[in-house]
């Protein structure tokens, strides 16, 4: 490395970022993790960073810079790929124009002069929580092809030997994939348009071993809710870098100006909970609306799977009445009730009411809802679009992709970037938030799109924000098929998400378990289905599948008329718990707890304050052994008591015949044990929920 070394220095939480260049080249991260102490010489850690060359090897290491580039020899994948209007590829040559240091971050910007490029990183510390929010952007004096853009890369730890990467499917989100780095790259694209069910966007690398509450861990989740594209990848000289960015492609066209979603990256040397936590608290206390988390969740009603598309008056009445016996605070009317909108083939686009289901319009159901003091939300699916419909048949050229495409769930997508989209689209949807009493959108988007393109996703975030911006108070969900558009990008524009279709508790319980590593409950809709499960053919219990909902924003739906008196009773008891405790749980703090048990899958909700906690302990299968075994908790005060009590005693079953002490009162034990030794809970069949209060005394 030259003598003329340029250094930086950010100190965030218990985290310490050291940026370095010599000659002005491109920044380096040279150190990323733990905290370092006040005194560190910059210079000396910087020296130390350079590794040796040997034999085979060009003379100097071309550096894990925040942009790697073709033409510099790096043995790697390129932070930038693109081409001039020759059909030359561009190897630019950045030189440091300035460096802006902050108390908040850092802002660097380059130009290369040959191929007139300017690119800008920009790396700032969250508010609220110990996470980076990493970005950045590219202006072209000409009009160039751009293929790949890296957000400001970050390398990857040579300690730490494992990757877990997330999968999935509909109904089957947050599958958790555990890797090992090796020769070849480790290369992602999710090009289904949306952020997806197959490739949630974020890349965990931890210590061998690591679990919830120890080992060390680094996190990356890239907020953008299009295509994209990761590389996770080992050189051959043995140094580690993570790229992500939009899929290869995304950039359609010659355009001069180029912009990264937000990378948010963080680390811990407390486990995965030490990650999830900052990633937890960055959405609730920084991405959401300011004092949104306080403000009290309605218990909602979905009345989707009791009526699909029979939108009779009088079964809605009941229905709503029903609701509100039950606990729910908001009904939701599902599709249906639009265009001449009979089964899934027809009327989407046609954003008028029905006026054979709804001749007095929506405002007697409406003030029916209110009556029973609920309050009232409305499905859309404004960015599809059915041949059959008055839309499509006055704008076929409003359509995304070629009118050949195969088609998805017997619909179209319509191409948001068009002008004339986003007008049609917003005086339909203000028009009927205008005349209605509506606080709440479910937003859907139930197929892909025929192609990646970023123009569609940045059109949706342009119409969410105009409508956001005219109608402040109405909340918007983000459903895609159930959990194919979650993301910390459309976390900007609403403000909850529907999981996942599964509405198997079994599945939810894992489902709701992965994916709090990145959300947390205030955002997270979980509601109890009907006792026959339609996506697995599964049946529960009625306090299964209320407990699993209330680990998350609870809601309803199902037909209750299917109810037993027993299971309405028992649905009751759940909801009234966790309106009586919501207050601390939106603020509250998801732990994931490392079970010595197989079959046991927990969390622990740590109160904002610390002085209170509820354990979820879900039973998935018969474990291994005879009995449970104790299950640690986490996150206490060591040297406070705490009094625990096992909440739902009533479901204790026959076959636990033992005099377990938490059957029969509360326990007064303090954190050091419970941390160190556990709780014994009783023994319980599979898909069962031991629910579990702390407090301090």
């Amino acid at each position: 490395m030259s003598k003329l070394v340029q250094t930086w220095r950010l100190d965030h939480g218990q985290q310490t970022l050291v940026l370095a260049t010599g000659d002005e080249n491109m920044a380096f991260v040279a150190y990323w993790g733990a905290s370092l102490p006040a005194n560190t010489c910059l210079e000396t850690l910087v020296a130390a960073h350079e590794r040796d060359v040997t034999g085979g090897m060009i003379d100097i290491h071309s550096p894990v810079s925040l942009c790697p580039v073709e033409g510099d020899a790096f043995p790697g994948q390129p932070g930038l790929l693109g081409t001039n209007q020759q059909g030359e590829a561009l190897m630019p040559v950045f030189k440091l124009q300035s460096a802006e240091q902050t108390d908040q971050g850092l802002e660097f910007n380059y130009r290369d002069q040959i191929n007139g490029l300017t690119y800008q990183a920009r790396i700032a510390k969250s508010d609220y929580s110990c996470v980076w929010r990493l970005g950045a952007s590219l202006v072209a004096d000409q009009p160039i092809a751009l293929q790949w853009l890296a957000a400001p890369v970050f390398p990857a730890a040579d300690a730490l030997p494992e990757i877990h990467e997330y999968a999935g499917r509909w109904v089957g989100e947050f599958q958790l994939h555990q890797r090992q780095w090796g020769p070849s790259a480790l290369v992602r694209e999710n090009r289904t348009g949306r952020t997806g069910h197959e490739h949630f966007p974020g890349l965990l690398q931890s210590s061998t071993g690591a679990g919830h509450t120890r080992g060390e861990v680094y996190a990356w989740h890239y907020g953008w809710s299009g295509g994209h594209k990761m590389v996770a990848e080992q050189l051959p000289d043995g140094r580690r870098q993570v790229q992500f960015g939009h899929v290869s492609g995304a950039y359609r066209g010659w355009q001069t100006e180029f912009h990264t979603a937000d990378l948010y990256v963080t680390h811990s040397t407390r486990g995965m909970n030490g990650i999830s936590v900052p990633m937890q608290r960055l959405v609730r206390d920084e991405i959401l609306p300011a004092g949104f988390a306080e403000k009290p969740r309605p218990v909602h009603y979905n009345c989707w799977e009791a009526i699909y598309f029979d939108h009779s008056m009088d079964k809605l009445y009941e229905l709503a009445s029903q609701a509100a016996q039950l606990g729910a605070e908001r009904f939701v009317l599902d599709d249906g009730w639009f265009g001449q909108r009979d089964d899934d083939t027809t009327s989407l686009g046609d954003w008028v009411l029905d006026r054979r289901k709804y001749p007095l319009g929506l405002q007697p159901l409406i003030d029916a809802v209110k009556a029973q003091g609920l309050g009232f939300g409305l499905w859309f699916e404004p960015e599809m679009v059915n041949e059959d419909s008055e839309l499509y048949r006055a704008h076929p050229e409003w359509l995304l992709g070629p009118v050949e495409q195969t088609r998805g769930r017997q619909q179209l997508v319509l191409n948001m970037a068009i002008p004339g989209v986003q007008e049609y689209l917003y005086e339909h949807l203000a028009a009927m938030l205008s005349a209605y009493d509506i606080e709440y959108i479910k937003w859907d988007h139930n197929r892909v799109l025929p192609h990646a393109d970023a123009a569609q996703t940045y059109a949706l975030y342009a119409l969410l924000g105009r409508l956001r911006a005219a109608f402040p108070d109405v909340e918007i969900e983000s459903c895609a098929s159930g959990g194919g558009r979650i993301d910390y990008g459309i976390l900007q524009y609403t403000q909850r998400v529907w999981l996942s279709d599964s509405n198997d508790a079994m599945e939810r319980l894992r489902i709701q378990h992965q994916s709090s590593v990145f959300l947390p409950l205030v955002v997270t809709g979980s509601h109890v289905g009907p006792r026959h499960c339609h996506s697995s053919g599964r049946t529960h219990t009625m306090a299964f599948r209320a407990w699993v909902a209330a680990q998350r924003h609870i809601g309803m739906e199902m037909d209750p008329n299917e109810l037993t008196s027993d299971e309405a009773e028992q649905l009751r008891k759940v909801v009234s718990w966790w309106k009586a405790n919501r207050e601390w749980l939106q603020t509250a703090d998801i732990l994931r707890l490392d079970s010595a048990d197989e079959a046991v899958l927990a969390e622990q909700q740590l109160a904002a304050n610390g002085e209170r906690f509820v354990v979820f302990a879900g039973t998935s299968d018969t474990s291994l052994q005879i009995s449970p075994r104790p299950l640690r908790l986490t996150g206490l005060d060591d040297q406070a008591q705490y009094q625990i009590n096992l909440l739902n005693k009533d479901e204790l079953v026959g076959l636990s015949r033992g005099t377990t002490v938490l059957k029969q009162q509360a326990l007064n034990l303090s954190g050091a044990y419970l941390m160190n030794y556990g709780v014994t809970l009783p023994w319980q069949f599979p898909n069962a929920m031991w629910v579990l209060e702390g407090k301090i005394i």
